[in-house]
Order: C-alpha cells, then sequence, then structure tokens
C-alpha cells in the first residue's frame, strides 16, 4: 500500500514537471521578436557633374565716386537716398550764376575779338592796294598784316574761353555717370563743395547692378585640376570666358543664380596659395547685391554615370563608411562604400554597390549584418 502511494506520487510530480516545461517553452516561443520592420530602397543611377564649392563676395561691375567739378554753393540735391538712378540724370546742382556770368562775359570778348579782327582784315586788304600803288611803306604793310593774324588768334583764345566757360556752367549740373544705385548723399544744400583738382568735394557713389561680378579665390591645385581637364577636352578652359559657375546667397538653397568665370588674376598668391578668380552673373531682379557673401561652385569634373544614396543610409564604423543592403531573402549585409560629394541633396558612391541593391534607408539602428528583417519598398525620392 505504501509502495503504491509513492509510485503515485512520484507520477504525479513528474507530469507536473512535464507540463510546466511545455509551458516554459511555450512562452520562449511566443516572447521571440519578429523581423525587425525597414524601408528599402535601389540607389538612384544618373549622370551628374562634381562641383568644387567656395566662398565669395560680391563687388560691382563699375563703381563712380561723384565729385564736384566746379566750386560753388550746393543749391539742390535731386535724388533720394539709395535709389535707382540711370545714367545723365541730373544729381546736383551748383549754383550757376557765377558761371552764367564768366559765361556771357567770354561771349563778349569773342564778339570783341571777332569785331577787331574783321577791322585789321580790312585794314589789310586795303594796305595791299596801298603798297601796290606805292602809297604807303612796307613797314606799314607789314604791320597792318601783323594786326590782322593777332586778330584771329584773339578770336581761337576768345572761343576757347567760352567752351571752358561753358564746361564750367555744364558743371554746375551734377549728373550720374552710369547707371545704378546710387548711396546717400554727403552734402547738403546750401554748403560749399569744391572742385579744384585733387581736392574735389566728394559728394555720392553709385555702383552698376546688373551685371554683376563675384570674386572667389580658388587653391592652386583646383586650378591645376581645371587646366588639366580643359586639356583633356573634358572642360571650358577657366581663362576663356566660358566656364560655368553658379551661385547661392546665405539664405538660399541650391545654386539658382548661373553665371560663366570671365577673369583669371595673372599670378598665384604666394601667401595664400590661392588664385583670383571672378564669375559675372546676371542681376535683372537686383536680388544680388555689392558686398553680399555668396556661395558660389564651377565644375570640378567631367559628367559621368554614378549611383546616388540619401546620406542617412550611411553609417561609420571606426573610421568607415557603410551601408546596410537586403538580399533575396530578407538577410542583412554589411558593404564598405567609397563615397563622393553631394549632389541635389544625395551621396554619390564611388564604389561598393551595384544600382539594383536594396539599400536600407530607414530602420538602421534596428538591424545588424545576418538579421532577417521585414523591408518595405520605397522609391528613394520618397525618401529623401
Amino acid at each position: 500500500m505504501n509502495s503504491r502511494y509513492n509510485f503515485c506520487k512520484w507520477a504525479g510530480a513528474a507530469a507536473l514537471m512535464l507540463l510546466a516545461g511545455g509551458c516554459q517553452k511555450s512562452a520562449q516561443s511566443s516572447s521571440a521578436p519578429p523581423p525587425a520592420p525597414v524601408t528599402v530602397s535601389q540607389p538612384v543611377a544618373r549622370d551628374v557633374v562634381e562641383w568644387d564649392e567656395y566662398q565669395g563676395r560680391m563687388d560691382p561691375v563699375d563703381m563712380v565716386e561723384v565729385r564736384a567739378r566746379v566750386t560753388g554753393y550746393l543749391q539742390s540735391v535731386n535724388f533720394k537716398d539709395g535709389a535707382e538712378v540711370k545714367q545723365g540724370d541730373v544729381l546736383f546742382v551748383i549754383d550757376p550764376r557765377p558761371y552764367q556770368a564768366e559765361l556771357d562775359r567770354a561771349g563778349a570778348d569773342l564778339q570783341q575779338a571777332e569785331t577787331k579782327f574783321e577791322l585789321a582784315s580790312n585794314d589789310l586788304v586795303r594796305g595791299e592796294r596801298l603798297l601796290k600803288a606805292r602809297a604807303i611803306s612796307e613797314e606799314e604793310a607789314d604791320s597792318r598784316s601783323n594786326a590782322a593774324r593777332t586778330s584771329a588768334a584773339a578770336i581761337q583764345s576768345a572761343r576757347a574761353a567760352v567752351e571752358m566757360a561753358k564746361l564750367n556752367m555744364e558743371y554746375t549740373r551734377v549728373t550720374a555717370p552710369i547707371s545704378g544705385r546710387i548711396g546717400r548723399k554727403l552734402i547738403t544744400e546750401g554748403n560749399l563743395v569744391n572742385g579744384n583738382q585733387g581736392q574735389a568735394t566728394l559728394l555720392t557713389t553709385i555702383v552698376s547692378l546688373d551685371p554683376i561680378y563675384c570674386y572667389f579665390d580658388a587653391d592652386e591645385r583646383s586650378i591645376i585640376k581645371y587646366q588639366q581637364l580643359a586639356r583633356e577636352g573634358k572642360g571650358d578652359n577657366i581663362r576663356d570666358g566660358k566656364m560655368a559657375c553658379e551661385l547661392a546667397l546665405a539664405d538660399e538653397t541650391g545654386f539658382p543664380h548661373k553665371g560663366v568665370l570671365d577673369f583669371v588674376d595673372n599670378q598665384v598668391d604666394s601667401a595664400t596659395g590661392t588664385l583670383r578668380v571672378r564669375g559675372v552673373f546676371a542681376n535683372p531682379d537686383r536680388i544680388l547685391q555689392p558686398g553680399f557673401f555668396t556661395r558660389v561652385r564651377v565644375p570640378g569634373s567631367a559628367k559621368y554615370p554614378a549611383l546616388l544614396i540619401p546620406d542617412l543610409a550611411i553609417g561609420t564604423d571606426q573610421g568607415q563608411k557603410f551601408v546596410y543592403t537586403v538580399d533575396a531573402t530578407n538577410a542583412v549585409e554589411y558593404k564598405i562604400v567609397n563615397l563622393g560629394p553631394m549632389v541635389d541633396g544625395l551621396r554619390v558612391v564611388r564604389e561598393g554597390i551595384l544600382s539594383n541593391d536594396w539599400i536600407v534607408v530607414n530602420g538602421l539602428m534596428s538591424v545588424h549584418p545576418g538579421a532577417v528583417v521585414n523591408p518595405s519598398h520605397a522609391p528613394l525620392a520618397a525618401t529623401k
């Protein structure tokens, strides 16, 4: 009886242990995580050009200091500070009355000289007739001839004085020598301005707006690269005025302003190892202003086929760049890549992937090499 009781007790305990083991295995199998969801895309394949980017500064094509050319009191200012003016617009008027009086005096002197010349000419004609009739001496005839020449010279001098007086009269109206944006007036009405050479009063400044220059410094190695591309027929010569360049202001995305390089300095700056380069840009809407700091870029390579992916798909492992790809069995593969520059928001991949690879672009933190994932395929444009 006792042995039968012990057997039953042992059998019950064994059954409980088997039941507990089965429940534990069932709990373990039910707690296994499902494959991680990730988004995968194939790289974009297209022809690209690598661009070299520099910091530049805008400068006007023309800049003029407007100065007085005659001395006098400033009578009026005919522009608004900072306005856009056209060539020939009257900007300042200097009191013209003294110069009008000088012009009138010079005109009267000219009339007087012409009258004297007319009288001397008549005396010369009469003298020639009298000399032929031996009614006057040769000395008298020579005197009349000299008087006529002196009167003719006096006319030339009087005419020059009239022209100078006209110029001074014109200079009382200070006009814009170029079209562009004018600065503020540096002197106000009623002040005396000086027109003497070397001491002429600065009245204002004008800068041209369209087109406009952008200057930047390119390093020696880049210049050599551009020249090599031109020799190989893969790019334009930087000195021919045909090499394309693009520009963007501080608050602009992309490079919306298109231009060409039209000047390269004749020597490298020995202190910096750079060469001054200039681009010229159309500026019809006046967005570009002299003095603005800009980003400017020029083509640094010939056009070539490339694969592009977003930067968010790229990881870093001890200095190496890598991407995760998903194969046909949804297993994750680790691939080291060699990267190039950014082009239109995507990163050029020089080596490491193929055009038909599925790149993990979302969910990198939840995957590792060899893991099985649950991929969602999406066009790359939707994941940028």
